[in-house]
């Protein structure tokens, strides 16, 4: 199968949503299947506005149009709601031919935080991206159910996978760690205002805070939580490093629809302390997390938990297995008159 993918979030990008988007790629081409990757790389680009890492693509419906038109696309997924999904989806409706979504950020709770606005606002544009979808992807079933109460329906569970070649329990920790106050409290991930980083860094149990990536919420951590140690980026064996070498991976966030970087951790036998919310209630376990309203108190009884408990856990999700799942979901299901009347109203 020739599949267009269109994603408004691709390299030099380093986040949950571009980790998954190349492992199942790689996947998807391991099994014969042909991918076009529709991106902001392909375009000219300009930066988002209070978060320069990220380009928005300067590229209209018609540019699109020709590059999924020449690679002849069997199926197209749109990954994103930003300008090329929008592109990708004006192009689906006006040639009357079925595309799928994926839900992978929790975009109302998002603009709610930066915005000051309450998150029901946003809904609405929510279910109109979404609405005339074949098959809407999502990582859990609270996050289904969270859609589902929203007016979206026609959802496609699409779960998460990691690489063990390069996370495992076996992994020398950076040299830097040996010489932290323990225990090593970890945090990975952007960098921003929705990864509700501050109340890692100022949850009040002993040790070192160490956190790893970037975004436009650094520097004023920094100011803020001078004695933490901010690592910058980092990927490959240096990101399993840190993964392997904490004591705890702390996973603040209380907006994401999976958390990637949580069974990245428990891959490498650390524990997750998170909030009681979607995301972690989906991913983790008794035996391989806590969870609580109090970060100390989870961060207190994640501590007690044992890494191969952790191992055991996070060899329950797979890229095969997701790469599976995000085939199937390209099947259209039998919802050929619904879609009529959605294309003649939705565009």
């Amino acid at each position: 199968m020739k599949i267009a993918l269109v994603t408004d979030a691709w390299a030099p990008q380093v986040n949950g949503v571009v980790r998954t988007l190349q492992s199942v790629r790689a996947e998807i081409e391991r099994r014969g299947h042909e991918v076009l990757v529709v991106s902001p790389d392909c375009f000219s680009s300009i930066p988002c506005p209070t978060y320069p890492e990220i380009r928005l693509a300067l590229a209209g419906t018609r540019s699109v149009a020709r590059m999924i038109d020449q690679f002849d696309a069997e199926a197209v997924h749109i990954a994103t709601e930003g300008p090329l999904g929008m592109a990708a989806r004006r192009y689906c409706l006006r040639r009357k031919r079925p595309f799928t979504t994926a839900y992978h950020t929790q975009f109302p709770d998002y603009l709610a935080r930066r915005t000051g606005l309450p998150s029901a606002m946003f809904w609405p544009f929510i279910r109109w991206f979404h609405g005339p979808s074949s098959g809407v992807m999502v990582a859990t079933d609270r996050v289904a159910d969270q859609l589902r109460a929203n007016g979206i329906t026609r959802l496609r569970r699409w779960s998460r996978g990691v690489d063990f070649t390069c996370f495992s329990p076996v992994v020398t920790p950076p040299d830097i760690f040996f010489d932290m106050p323990r225990p090593i409290q970890l945090y990975v991930g952007r960098v921003a205002v929705e990864k509700n980083i501050e109340a890692f860094l100022s949850n009040d149990h002993p040790g070192t805070k160490v956190v790893v990536g970037d975004g436009p919420a650094l520097a004023g951590l920094k100011v803020r939580f001078p004695e933490a140690c901010f690592l910058g980026k980092q990927s490959g064996a240096e990101l399993a490093a840190c993964y392997a070498g904490a004591d705890v991976f702390v996973f603040p966030s209380r907006t994401d629809t999976f958390g990637l970087v949580m069974i990245e951790a428990l891959a490498c036998g650390t524990p997750v302390a998170a909030y009681p919310v979607a995301g972690p209630l989906d991913v983790l376990d008794d035996v391989s997390g806590a969870m609580d309203e109090r970060l100390e108190e989870a961060i207190a009884r994640a501590l007690q938990l044992k890494r191969e408990d952790c191992l055991a856990r996070a060899q329950k999700f797979s890229w095969d297995a997701s790469a599976k799942q995000f085939l199937d979901a390209l099947e259209p299901e039998d919802t050929a008159p619904a879609m009529t009347q959605l294309y003649a109203h939705a565009a």
